[in-house]
């Protein structure tokens, strides 16, 4: 049986994005600026960050990316309190995130927001307003 175990963004510029997902999201990253791949566990999760030049010589092929702000992925995090919504979503764009969505509470009951980081994948901001899992 299949499992998931974590995934992974192609990335462009390495460094800038080892920046935003270290320094602005915190992710627990410890490799330097210059390397050709990210591979860390966080929360449980696999996150790996993979030059897209690297990725393309280990599979013997080229590949299409999109420009821009993109709708092929969502990344989703979560925090405890509604107001952490707000605050994340605050320091994130102070810190050079671009702002996709401000903070909304939806029907279902989730407030949520959305940024991109700098190579335009976007990433989820949201909490049920209970500490997550419950």
């Amino acid at each position: 049986m299949m499992r998931l175990d974590g995934f992974g963004l192609l990335v462009r510029d390495m460094g800038r994005m080892i920046r935003f997902y270290r320094d602005v999201l915190g992710f627990e990253i410890s490799e330097s600026e210059d390397t050709s791949n990210v591979y860390l566990i966080k929360d449980g999760t696999l996150f790996l960050l993979y030059g897209r030049e690297d990725f393309e010589k280990m599979t013997h092929r080229k590949y299409e990316y999109l420009g821009g702000v993109n709708g092929h992925s969502e990344i989703a995090l979560y925090v405890d309190t509604f107001e952490e919504v707000d605050a994340e979503f605050r320091r994130t764009v102070e810190m050079g995130a671009e702002p996709i969505l401000e903070p909304t509470t939806e029907p279902w009951g989730q407030r949520t927001c959305y940024i991109a980081d700098p190579e335009g994948n976007l990433i989820e901001i949201g909490s049920f307003n209970r500490p997550f899992g419950r």
